[in-house]
């Protein structure tokens, strides 16, 4: 079934579960089967395009877990609300939108989930791609044991310092012993020319990452130029052009093959 982008999406195909995580229920939508993948929407929330990913998620062969973190679910973004989300997110204690150096407490709910959702589907482990404003939130994912696949798409957070990272030292520190104690990766995307996730960023994650660190950059070309939002950003949603090919689709493709390699087998 092809659904509109353009059109608010009701996630009727998903299973809509409202799951106590740290003495709070949160809604969380999930749908497939196999190795449990965490897909952490951007802002302004759950829109069709993030939806479309989730899917494609499943038809590789997962179990998804798609949680809400903020706005409306399924809603095309359209302003003012969207705005008005934006203004929250950036005001809200739960992701210190600003804060270098420090880590969303949202993550560590996500964490809960993430192990939640290993306990549910079994496996090797989870997988876990944030975008936009949840994009660091994948790497601080990783302080739970169950998360082995970790994928930063275009992470934007802190706002206001391009060469910021969104974690805390000391989880930072934990989480690079992991890698090189478990021999994992992280793969994180943005595009060249992107205002809110800037070549910094990346240089900053590399330097205390290392080979752990696996950036790629692709060109404003590869961006849709039919994107309501000019400043080429969201790597697989948004922007993502979906014909064989393109740069945004291999991206696509190599997510999912990253899930595969970590969890599957």
């Amino acid at each position: 079934m092809t659904r509109s982008l353009n059109e608010d999406d009701p996630l009727d195909d998903f299973e809509h579960r409202d799951i106590a995580l740290l003495g709070r229920k949160h809604r969380v939508y999930t749908m497939g089967s196999g190795p449990a993948v965490i897909v952490m929407t951007e802002m302004p929330g759950i829109s069709p395009h993030v939806a479309r990913f989730a899917r494609w998620v499943r038809d590789a062969g997962f179990t998804v877990y798609m949680p809400h973190i903020f706005g409306k679910d399924g809603a095309v973004p359209r302003m003012p609300g969207a705005l008005f989300t934006m203004i929250g997110g950036c005001m809200s204690r739960q992701f210190r939108a600003f804060q270098a150096n420090e880590s969303s407490p949202a993550t560590r709910w996500l964490r809960e989930l993430a192990a939640l959702a290993h306990a549910e589907c079994g496996g090797k482990g989870v997988g876990a791609i944030g975008m936009c404003f949840t994009g660091n939130f994948a790497l601080s994912m990783m302080l739970e044991p169950a998360v082995l696949a970790p994928v930063l798409a275009q992470p934007s957070l802190p706002l206001g310092d391009a060469s910021g990272m969104h974690i805390a030292p000391e989880e930072l520190a934990a989480v690079k012993a992991r890698m090189e104690a478990e021999d994992l990766t992280v793969l994180a995307y943005r595009f060249e020319g992107d205002k809110f996730c800037k070549a910094a960023r990346f240089a900053a994650y590399e330097a205390a990452l290392g080979d752990r660190f696996v950036g790629r950059v692709l060109p404003d070309s590869a961006a849709n130029p039919d994107s309501p939002m000019k400043n080429p950003h969201s790597v697989v949603t948004l922007h993502l052009i979906d014909e064989a090919g393109e740069p945004t689709i291999e991206a696509r493709d190599e997510i999912l093959d990253f899930f595969r390699m970590r969890l599957s087998g």
